[in-house]
């Protein structure tokens, strides 16, 4: 970790991105006590005053409630760019511009940020940069490899912050206290004790404009192969000495390495769909291939589901199901964990056993166990109970706490090279499979809870 001066260069700075996600975050984190100082630095393609720069920053610091001398001096001093960055004379000029040790943030579509960095050679990088790219890391397992390649030629692995901001989600994070510092789940946490985990990411939303992205990744790049396949990592890794980077994500590394496809064949191992139209709250949706920017023979899933398997001591026969799905009834994000009933219930208690269950909620940021026990009237009839509770709230939200990270120089919320090509090789035989349409798309009514037969 460094206290050094940092030059935060956010490339795309006239995108969504940066106005809705990024700049709320840096202004979380200078308004904070773990603030380094900051320069700020936004470039874009597009021509724009640094007048309307400061203006936009201040929206979005605004938005974010962030406040105090830190942001006032920071906003005052900011400036904007208009650069190609694919160019490796205007890529020189911008690091000209930088007072601090830069950390590049690249708020761009994955091609533009690969350009970029083919522009780039690594004696035109100044010492100590670091670099952040947003995913997708890649769009298959081959494309990912040259990627990590052509990057590794430029900076090494502990300045490369590859961002997936459900790492900086404070649920997400507390799966770790959760796990490791309660005796009542570490010795439980196993085969012997769990029947089986579902991770859900379900969303009443459509695509929200996002077409030009969505339609060209779908349902299972978009969700299964980051952010779900991340947070499976931290249910089932196992206990690292310590939560410092090189233990954690070495741990997150070694738990996907056993991970692989459960079943027999792509129509065993997954299932895909896309919404028809439908009213959700009263708002209507078009069907999926009518929604604008959509090319229908991309055949491109709405709601996709793995069942994966882990292929070690801990893990060995516990189904998995990782499922994420828009435009469907309710909002689902949470992690299932069902343990397996008691091996000897005393004769004499009435009622169903029902298994204990484990739900920890992504959104909100909420806790329950399923128990059972012995209930009104008949002290002998089983009954079931709740137990709830809510996550403190982090100092950040996830955008926040993962520039955290990058500005401070600690990767621990970032995801390692070795990472991202273990999340595809995961998921490559299923991209296989259904752009060879061997596994059926499916089709589900917005507002229902996908297909007729699947499990919800």
């Amino acid at each position: 970790m460094t206290d050094s001066p940092r030059s935060l260069v956010i490339l795309g700075a006239g995108g969504d991105l940066t106005s809705r996600l990024l700049l709320p975050g840096v202004g979380q984190f200078l308004a904070s006590d773990r603030s380094v100082p900051v320069q700020l630095i936004g470039v874009g393609m597009d021509a724009m005053s640094d007048a309307d720069w400061r203006a936009r920053v201040t929206a979005s610091f605004d938005k974010g409630k962030a406040s105090g001398e830190r942001i006032d001096a920071l906003v005052a001093s900011t400036v904007y760019l208009q650069a190609d960055v694919t160019d490796a004379d205007d890529l020189a000029r911008i690091f000209a511009a930088c007072t601090g040790v830069p950390a590049v943030y690249f708020a761009l579509p994955p091609a533009v940020t690969q350009a970029a960095c083919r522009a780039l050679t690594a004696d035109a990088i100044p010492d100590g940069t670091v670099f952040a790219l947003e995913k997708p890391f890649g769009t298959d397992l081959e494309s990912a490899r040259q990627l990590n390649r052509e990057l590794a030629e430029l900076l090494p692995e502990d300045q490369l912050f590859r961002v997936d901001h459900f790492l900086g989600k404070s649920t997400v994070i507390n799966m770790l206290g959760l796990r490791f510092a309660n005796r009542i789940f570490d010795p439980t946490w196993t085969a012997e004790h769990i029947e089986g985990i579902e991770i859900v990411f379900d969303e009443p939303l459509g695509l929200e404009g996002r077409a030009g992205y969505y339609d060209t990744a779908g349902a299972l790049v978009d969700m299964i192969q980051s952010h779900l396949l991340l947070v499976l990592a931290l249910v089932t890794l196992e206990p690292p000495s310590s939560v410092e980077s090189d233990d954690l994500r070495g741990a997150v590394n070694t738990v996907l390495a056993a991970t692989r496809l459960d079943g027999d064949g792509p129509t065993a191992w997954s299932r895909r769909a896309r919404y028809t139209g439908g009213t959700i709250d009263g708002r209507d949706f078009p069907s999926y291939v009518d929604e604008p920017g959509v090319v229908p023979s991309r055949n491109t899933e709405t709601l996709a589901e793995l069942s994966v398997a882990i292929d070690n001591a801990r893990w060995a026969g516990v189904p998995i199901r990782l499922r994420s799905g828009k435009a469907v009834a309710g909002l689902r994000k949470e992690v299932i964990v069902t343990f397996k009933d008691v091996r000897h219930l005393p004769k004499g208690l009435e009622g169903t056993q029902v298994p204990n269950r484990l739900v920890i909620s992504l959104s909100p940021d909420e806790l329950s166990l399923d128990l059972n026990i012995n209930g009104e009237g008949d002290p002998f009839t089983l009954d079931r109970v709740t137990l709830a509770s809510s996550f403190a709230p982090g100092d950040f939200g996830p955008y926040g706490e993962v520039l955290a990270g990058i500005l401070s120089g600690d990767p621990i919320l970032s995801v390692r090279g070795d990472v991202v090509e273990e999340c595809w090789r995961i998921v490559q035989p299923v991209l296989d499979a259904w752009r060879a349409n061997e596994v059926p798309l499916e089709e589900y009514a917005t507002g229902s809870t996908g297909p007729a037969g699947w499990p919800v």
